[in-house]
């Protein structure tokens, strides 16, 4: 099987020690400004200049995945929010294909995103174990594009990553996720995580490039 392809889900035996796809009641957090706002930062370019994708916030309406095999849908909803199209996540999983099974892939995000906002997101794979330097510099790229554009992320990814307060998340079934926001030219990355008891963390960018290791991204 072509390692994009792997569902991301957990069984509910799985749950209970990977803390994965948590079931729970949907919430919403409070929307943050529409459109992308960058900040003033210390960090310059060459030439002396303020360097302005030092950092960057997407405006979205978190939403938690009501269910523990919600994380594909509730991802996806999450980057649709960002560009004004807020639909249920049950509308969302029914077009991303979505059974108590997971989610495909992120070949069925890149679908979905981009039959809703007019077509600009693609599909990257991390086919190895570890992302290699070449990998994590593409999602960089990748990154501050699609949030400079306004268009957050959808990552697929599986095991354990630590964020940058110490705090362990673990999906050792797969998850789904956002990166919504960069700081010092994305390495810091922003995860708004529908599983998570804190809706969003950063995390360095190494680290969500392991993290999607032997997955994929939608950007």
């Amino acid at each position: 099987m072509n390692p994009i392809m792997k569902k991301s889900y957990l069984s509910v035996a799985g749950l209970l020690v990977a803390g994965g796809c948590v079931a729970g009641p949907a919430m919403a957090a409070p929307a943050a400004p529409a459109g992308t706002a960058p900040v003033a930062s210390p960090h310059t370019d060459q030439g002396g200049r303020a360097d302005k994708r030092a950092e960057r916030m997407v405006g979205i309406e978190y939403q938690a995945q009501p269910n523990f095999y919600y994380c594909g849908p509730a991802a996806t909803r999450i980057a649709l929010s960002a560009q004004g199209k807020a639909l249920p996540q049950d509308e969302v999983a029914k077009r991303l294909g979505t059974t108590e099974a997971g989610t495909d892939s992120a070949l069925d995000t890149t679908r979905v995103l981009n039959e809703l906002t007019g077509g600009r997101y693609k599909t990257t794979e991390i086919p190895g174990p570890v992302a290699k330097p070449e990998e994590i510099d593409r999602l960089r790229a990748d990154v501050l594009a699609a949030l400079d554009a306004g268009r957050p992320v959808v990552a697929n990814v599986k095991g354990t990553a630590v964020d940058t307060d110490g705090s362990p998340h673990s999906y050792e079934g797969g998850h789904y996720l956002t990166l919504v926001g960069y700081r010092d030219g994305a390495d810091l990355i922003r995860v708004a995580d529908p599983a998570s008891p804190v809706p969003e963390y950063w995390m360095t960018l190494e680290k969500v490039a392991n993290w999607i290791a032997e997955r994929g991204y939608s950007s």
